[in-house]
């Protein structure tokens, strides 16, 4: 059963990731979910090119709670580098709880998607 939601999730990245693409005025911000941690990147496609990353790596919750501060961690550090605008690439999780959470502390914060 795992492994049919997985690959289920790994085909609606693939269709999200079609039609999104991160330059350097825009770049895509991605979320990546694990069990134990949540963690972001601003991204530049057209050089391959990580230009901010934030993490609850060093947190030792993995709630609501954990996932606004790295939004408005991705913000502040986005906003330094005069990054106003992104793309947001959910990588195939629903927008809901967790990554709702990130995506709406990072809108309150300054980030325009």
């Amino acid at each position: 059963m795992t492994a049919i939601k997985a690959q289920k999730r790994i085909n609606r990245k693939r269709r999200i990731r079609s039609r999104i693409h991160g330059t350097a005025v825009r770049p895509r911000l991605v979320v990546y979910r694990s069990n134990r941690n949540l963690s972001v990147q601003l991204i530049d496609d057209d050089k391959g090119v990580t230009l901010v990353s934030a993490s609850n790596m060093k947190a030792k919750e993995n709630n609501v709670e954990a996932a606004k501060v790295v939004g408005t961690e991705v913000a502040k550090k986005a906003l330094e580098k005069k990054i106003t605008t992104c793309v947001f690439d959910r990588n195939g999780y629903n927008y809901h709880g967790k990554v709702k959470a990130l995506a709406d502390a990072a809108r309150e914060n300054g980030l325009q998607f």
